[in-house]
């Protein structure tokens, strides 16, 4: 919104900085953490005061890691409410409106409803289980043909959508790729990367720290492929107004680092569903309308390890009877060793870096 103040340069000459992507995505970022900052302190006081507080697992049902996390128990959960805000009110006026801002953000709202809830039923519930998992798929499918409707309808991104890019290579792999390979292959990135992020959300800081590399890498790859010059000299794909998305990124740059302010050891606040779940979708669509869906797998390295290591455990349980890991998701399982929750978070921490920087090397490496 605020980029139109640039089609007034000519009654004050500083106005045409708004044409900037670089200075606008800096500017979501401040903005994002500043409503953050802002907004944490009073929905948190808002939210302790709704005894809304997430039930954790019994001993029964995760023995020593019950008493791990007791102290939790009083600490508030739908946190993600201040990302949510903080992220669309901060691409809304720093990003210049088109079809990838549009779908972005509306599956990113369209998340957070779900996650909400899904929070809200555990809250009032009592209980861990909270939205059944067919009812989440349910939304996530429907979400996924929404955003491919937008987006196939949009005479901007039509043809461009329908592209498939794959890290080392340097032209595109499939120009048309069919319905029938679209909507399941959009699907899967969605649930994919949202369910991904749900299961990293188990200790303080570990999800939205590893969101914040995530962005930062996507950030980069959207300015990148929305820059004629630079998608030429690197051979990938050129994307008109996809250099946006660098804007949404930084938003959630920014909205992430004020979360993990309140989330950091020990934490004021969780993000619930409400946040797990949109934080993943929408990393998941960005990745995809900047054609780089596969190299989500690097750059989010961690959410696929968090992942894998929930269905290795239940497919080698299920088949062999056995456990692989002491407990998954993956950081239960080296709570469990003896790592305190500080070593584990702070090495993944660590990973995500790596991956994330993994992840740029393919922009280069083709």
């Amino acid at each position: 919104m605020l980029s139109y103040l640039a089609d007034f340069e000519a009654y004050f000459g500083p106005l045409r900085l708004f044409r900037y992507l670089t200075l606008r995505a800096a500017f979501a970022g401040l903005t994002a953490m500043g409503i953050g900052f802002i907004m944490g302190p009073w929905l948190f006081a808002k939210l302790r005061a709704l005894s809304a507080k997430q039930s954790l697992r019994t001993k029964a049902e995760v023995g020593e890691l019950a008493v791990l996390h007791a102290s939790k128990s009083q600490t508030p959960t739908m946190g993600g409410l201040m990302i949510c805000v903080s992220v669309v009110v901060s691409a809304v006026l720093w990003a210049r409106p088109n079809v990838y801002v549009y779908t972005g953000l509306l599956v990113y709202l369209g998340l957070t409803v779900i996650g909400f809830i899904d929070d809200y039923l555990k809250v009032v519930k009592k209980n861990s289980d909270g939205l059944s998992g067919r009812w989440k798929l349910a939304g996530q499918g429907l979400l996924t043909v929404v955003a491919l409707l937008l987006l196939l309808t949009c005479p901007e991104s039509a043809e461009r959508m329908r592209e498939l890019w794959v890290p080392f290579y340097k032209e595109v792999l499939w120009s048309q790729m069919s319905l029938f390979f679209l909507v399941p292959f959009l699907f899967l990135i969605l649930a994919g990367s949202s369910n991904a992020i749900n299961l990293t959300d188990g200790v303080d800081g570990l999800a939205i720290g590893c969101t914040v590399t995530a962005a930062l890498a996507f950030a980069i790859m959207a300015y990148a492929a929305g820059n004629t010059i630079i998608a030429d000299y690197l051979f990938i794909s050129y994307i008109p107004g996809a250099g946006e998305l660098a804007v949404v990124c930084s938003a959630l740059l920014g909205a992430s680092l004020a979360f993990l302010w309140y989330n950091s050891h020990p934490a004021e606040v969780f993000m619930g569903d409400t946040g797990s779940l949109a934080l993943g979708g929408l990393i998941g669509m960005i990745a995809f309308m900047v054609h780089q869906p596969l190299t989500l797998i690097i750059v989010g390295g961690i959410f696929v390890m968090e992942a894998g290591s929930v269905i290795l455990q239940v497919g080698s349980f299920k088949l062999r009877k056995k456990r692989i890991f002491r407990m998954s998701p993956i950081h239960h399982h080296f709570e469990l060793k003896g790592w305190h929750e500080n070593k584990v978070v702070i090495r993944f921490w660590i990973l995500s870096l790596i991956f994330a920087m993994a992840g740029l090397a393919t922009l280069k490496l083709r």
